[in-house]
């Protein structure tokens, strides 16, 4: 039986609570434990009807355009409307336990403002590429029914004085007229240290800017910045935002069930994982993502849906070469 006796009193607990979210995230992590113990057909069953069931009872939002003054956003943000949930993913306790807060306190935005606070809504994401943070602000979309607007930052910086400021500007009263969660990826691009030899001229005027935007920003949207170089950005930085969050590369056995989530549908009940360990260190969340799906369509064009430890050997093996090459 995929459910343990606690995810049973904690279904029945939410359901006699009311509390749909939660009944829904023990209906996941059912299908995940499913997952992990080699009943896979079952986990994509349960799955599919948890979404059925979601998209019966939640109302879709349409998609919130992009309003334009009118061309000049659609130049700046890219719209997406993400499927990924947080219990898709595979985080460790210390970066799962503040993003649940996050949900927590945006759901509750209306009653703690009611007592002249705000919910967490500045949020920054830091850690080594590939391990999460991107997909994090796609969950967090996701989670709260909003649309995810990745900041461009091709568009936005600017080599004309003062031209970025006004487009930062354009882009948080973008924030404050839609929801929505706005990503800005790639972060140490416009958040370098002011004193890391370019303190005079563009650099720090777009900063100043950033962070005078940023203690402006409304609740009602989520501000993201993630970055790969955590120690490049300015340090005044890290007291602007809400909450600092940082990933760390998966450890082995985050590492093994990274694979078998991706594998949920395929019949992985031959694959001895703990064999696999030393073929997972180093690895990315990202890279076992793309070795887990590179041994799935090795087995279906194949012919078959059973992945076996030398195809996903295969699939490891060809990550740690990309890394090194």
């Amino acid at each position: 039986m995929a459910a343990t006796a606690d995810h049973l009193k904690a279904l029945l607990n939410a359901h006699a609570s009311g509390d749909e979210d939660r009944f829904y995230s023990v209906a996941l992590q059912v299908a995940a434990k499913s997952a992990r113990q080699g009943h896979g057909k079952l986990a994509v069953e349960l799955r599919e009807i948890i979404d059925a069931a979601r998209a019966e009872k939640i109302p879709r939002l349409a998609p919130t355009p992009v309003v334009q003054p009118r061309g000049e956003l659609a130049s700046l943000l890219t719209a997406g409307y993400p499927d990924v949930r947080l219990d898709d993913m595979t985080l460790a306790d210390d970066v799962r336990a503040p993003l649940d807060k996050v949900l927590h306190e945006q759901r509750q935005r209306a009653r703690l403002e009611r007592f002249g606070f705000t919910p967490v809504h500045r949020i920054l994401l830091s850690g080594p590429p590939g391990t999460g943070k991107s997909m994090t602000a796609a969950a967090l979309a996701k989670e709260l029914s909003l649309p995810l607007f990745t900041i461009r930052l091709d568009g936005l910086i600017s080599r004309f004085m003062g031209e970025t400021a006004a487009k930062l500007r354009t882009v948080f009263e973008a924030a404050a007229e839609t929801r929505a969660v706005y990503l800005f990826d790639e972060f140490d691009a416009l958040g370098a240290e002011r004193t890391a030899g370019n303190d005079v001229g563009e650099a720090r005027r777009i900063l100043n800017s950033f962070l005078l935007f940023l203690d402006e920003a409304p609740s009602e949207s989520l501000v993201v910045a993630a970055t790969n170089h955590r120690h490049l950005l300015d340090r005044a930085l890290f007291r602007r935002f809400d909450l600092v969050v940082h990933y760390a590369p998966p450890s082995p056995q985050q590492a093994i069930e990274i694979l078998q989530r991706r594998l949920a549908g395929m019949d992985t009940t031959g694959v001895p994982w703990s064999d696999l360990i030393t073929k997972v260190d180093q690895l990315s969340h990202a890279e076992l993502v793309k070795a887990a799906e590179s041994a799935a369509k090795r087995a279906i064009l194949g012919g078959n849906d059973v992945v076996d430890q030398h195809l996903l050997t295969e699939g490891l093996d060809e990550r740690h070469a990309l890394r090194h090459a």
